[in-house]
């Protein structure tokens, strides 16, 4: 592991997990940081899931949840071949750990506080940012031919709500609530449904003790497919939050456990610009 060089990662959804474990994989030593309540939905692929767990595996690596920003806190975990996870959403230790590298793969469509200042290397995933403005580099994160690109001056092209295109399918494969609620999970990630069945329930209240009350609306699968991603049981949202995602194609169930194509095009780029700081 190349110890001269500490990487910090804003984020640890699946996006960001992707470049996560690219730099891990290279050799590089990388701390994500995460928000207290991370509201990813393919759970299987995203190493924030350890703010709840403790850890999370994805493909080998596993990351492991730490109390602290003191460098020895991070050294503990790394030496244990593990990535540290520390929740930090304003980015405070950045300060305090002065990282070689910072990565923002918050995925928000905006920027939520990263600035060129913050590292020798300071790199934007996705739209919100402007290459030699606010950060460095700015890495696409938009399906098509310029995926993963590279920028060095301007933006990323602007979000347009709709999700790419699997099997035919956009917009009809993500599923977002109905309601304001907490979240109540009858199928689980990989499970295959059909259009209509119900996969879930919000329901209106949830004791500190996990049981739900009061009136619920059904969630249904709005396509035949296999339930790729799905909200965290317990969750509170508001209506029109993000909460499940449908893979039309039943043959790839193994997708719902495995790195996206995209987050691993993003992570090779943010790998090249690294090593290439590195190199001069």
């Amino acid at each position: 592991m190349n110890k001269e060089i500490l990487i910090i990662c804003r984020g640890g959804g699946d996006l960001a997990t992707g470049i996560v474990h690219r730099l891990f994989r290279a050799g590089y030593q990388v701390l994500i940081l995460e928000t207290a309540e991370p509201a990813a939905i393919r759970r299987q692929v995203s190493f924030c899931e350890a703010v709840y767990e403790g850890t999370a595996t994805v493909e080998g690596v596993t990351a492991e949840r730490i109390c602290t920003a003191k460098k020895q806190a991070v050294e503990e975990v790394l030496q244990r071949g593990r990535i540290p996870l520390l929740v930090d959403p304003d980015g405070r230790s950045i300060e305090v750990l002065k990282p070689d590298v910072v990565v923002d793969a918050i995925i928000a469509k905006k920027n939520l506080g990263t600035y060129k200042e913050m590292a020798p290397l300071v790199i934007g995933i996705g739209p919100g940012f402007v290459a030699g403005k606010d950060v460095h580099l700015v890495v696409e994160s938009m399906r098509g031919h310029n995926l993963a690109r590279i920028l060095e001056t301007g933006s990323a092209l602007a979000n347009t709500g709709i999700p790419g295109n699997i099997g035919g399918y956009t917009k009809e494969r993500v599923i977002h609530a109905a309601a304001e609620g907490y979240m109540k999970n009858i199928h689980q990630i990989g499970d295959v449904v059909q259009k209509g069945e119900e996969i879930a329930r919000i329901y209106e209240q949830m004791s500190t003790d996990g049981i739900f009350s009061g009136k619920f609306v059904s969630v249904e699968a709005t396509i035949p497919g296999v339930l790729r991603g799905l909200i965290r049981e317990g969750y509170h949202f508001q209506k029109g939050f993000k909460i499940a995602d449908i893979d039309p194609r039943e043959s790839e169930l193994a997708n719902c456990f495995t790195i996206s194509d995209k987050a691993s095009s993003i992570g090779g780029s943010v790998l090249e610009a690294v090593c290439r700081y590195v190199n001069g």
